[in-house]
């Protein structure tokens, strides 16, 4: 019986091919061409041979957008409640991307200098001190290295998240085939920007062991009310067509500011959006055509409490058709704001460019100290990084069928799932868009120096200071409850055999008052 003798690919790599006759005799002499031959076929396996002092870059691995957050995200840190809010404490947490095409052959520092402005220059040499900053898992030593092609970067920062209402998030339904919740306003759905830990589904995952959900729709952050999850991927796809054949009926209730019509009032106007990372909308002609109806249900001599039935699932759909008819939502906080002009945009009459709307949004709510409102990258808010119109015809639409970021761990599971982290409002907020991984928070012993090691095996959830973070330097003013609330409210969700629905919020009560 013939012996024959089995080799890996890498250890073909790593030493010089045996090869044997097929009589089972070994060949110790190589003629020049087999030589060339055995030499082609070692560079083909094992990818170009480096010139000296070239730098080895692995190949990009494959990543799955379905997999879900698991209990290593949920345990990085924890909640502690305070005066009615639900506040997280700080953690240290990595944000990762790989090399983007426009950054081949750019130093870091170029990289740093041009695109992550939130921090500065000096921040960043210091990191690289401390060894947060690491290309392809290792130790970034000199920011002036020129970034390659498959490059993995990543950031380790100590991350803080702004205070949501405390307000107990109530599963209303869990059947096995969905997860209904009412939303508190204030809690974004999802992981984005500065939020995290307080979303809807790290609350879900933390406190309710609901994990591998699969969105079937979101509501904006000050939104509250009815919001669907899928437990299945069979679910979430049979709902998702139902969305897409408009067989799912949506109604909101909202408070908005003077006397609303009697009548029924239906608006058809197209909506535009001007920026998905800023975050607003407005009524053009080049948008994409939008339907709401809308019904006054009561009036109490200032503001109106009004049904809104949208028929189409545009961004903002009923916060912009609100401000064309000029009644808009009474505290929001875009819409409503008089940066829009005398007349808060009524009939579409803005008068402004996008740039100087941005500003003047700006502007009203810094005057305010309500800038926190606006949810706005901080190279926005700081004028180091304009307005950049971001709207395309197969942009992503946030009320009708909606499935999370790939890179915010919800399981994915339709074409349309295209918005990254990165495409969405949190680009340029953070010092690296995309996050795939994270790291515990370091323990308190660790204050002064923060090693690699803490960042992943500290299990500390305390509030621990670092030497090296802006946040932990500034006392920021809790948010008024009126900062944490808007007055729209997600009533019903209503499909061919199934129908959602919570009870009307206190303000949309017909005897109600504004403080």
């Amino acid at each position: 019986m013939e012996n024959k003798e089995a080799t890996t690919e890498e250890d073909s790599c790593d030493t010089d091919s045996t090869v044997r006759t097929n009589r089972g005799k070994r060949k110790n002499e190589e003629t020049d061409e087999a030589a060339k031959q055995g030499s082609r076929k070692k560079q083909k396996r094992c990818g170009k041979q480096l010139r000296p002092g070239e730098r080895y870059v692995p190949p990009p691995q494959k990543r799955n957008p379905g997999v879900s957050f698991s209990q290593e995200h949920f345990a990085e840190t924890s909640y502690y409640f305070d005066s009615g809010l639900r506040k997280v404490n700080p953690y240290y947490f990595d944000f990762t991307t790989y090399c983007k095409g426009r950054w081949i052959g750019k130093t870091l520092l170029e990289v740093f200098k041009s695109e992550f402005r939130a921090e500065s220059l000096d921040y960043y040499r210091k990191a690289v001190k401390e060894g947060r900053i690491k290309l392809n898992e290792t130790p970034v030593d000199d920011l002036n290295i020129i970034l390659k092609n498959n490059d993995f970067m990543r950031n380790t920062v100590h991350r803080h998240e702004p205070p949501v209402s405390g307000e107990p998030l109530e599963v209303l339904v869990d059947d096995g085939e969905v997860v209904v919740v009412d939303k508190p306003a204030s809690l974004p759905v999802h992981p984005c920007g500065r939020y995290r830990h307080n979303t809807v589904i790290f609350i879900l995952g933390k406190e309710k062991g609901l994990s591998g959900l699969h969105t079937v729709h979101r509501l904006d952050r000050l939104t509250s009310g009815v919001l669907l999850f899928a437990r299945t991927l069979e679910v979430s796809k049979k709902l998702g067509a139902m969305v897409r054949e408009r067989q799912l009926e949506k109604e909101y209730v909202c408070r908005v500011d003077g006397e609303f019509p009697e009548i029924e009032v239906v608006c058809e106007e197209p909506i535009l959006v001007v920026s998905f990372r800023v975050g607003f909308c407005r009524v053009d002609p080049k948008g994409k055509e939008s339907r709401t109806v809308f019904q006054r249900l009561s009036y109490n001599g200032r503001t109106s409490v009004v049904r809104c039935l949208p028929l189409t699932g545009r961004t903002h759909q009923i916060r912009v058709h609100l401000q064309f008819l000029g009644f808009p939502i009474l505290n929001d906080p875009i819409y409503g704001s008089s940066a829009w002009g005398p007349n808060r945009a009524k009939g579409g009459l803005v008068g402004m460019s996008n740039e100087e709307l941005l500003e003047a949004l700006i502007k009203d709510h810094s005057s305010k100290e309500s800038l926190h409102l606006l949810d706005l990258p901080d190279e926005v808010v700081s004028g180091k990084q304009g307005l950049e119109k971001e709207c395309s015809d197969g942009a992503q639409e946030h009320n009708d069928q909606i499935i999370a970021p790939a890179s915010s761990g919800v399981a994915c599971d339709d074409s349309s799932c295209k918005l990254t982290e990165e495409e969405g409002k949190a680009e340029g907020s953070q010092e690296f868009h995309k996050s795939t991984s994270a790291a515990e928070t370091a323990d308190s012993a660790h204050k002064e120096t923060v090693s690699d090691e803490s960042f992943r095996t500290a299990k500390s959830n305390a509030f621990v200071r670092d030497h090296l973070c802006g946040e932990c330097k500034i006392v920021r003013p809790d948010p008024t409850k009126k900062d944490l609330i808007m007055y729209l409210h997600a009533l019903r969700y209503k499909g061919p055999d199934f129908e959602y629905s919570t009870q009307m919020p206190e303000w949309a009560k017909e005897d109600w008052l504004q403080d």
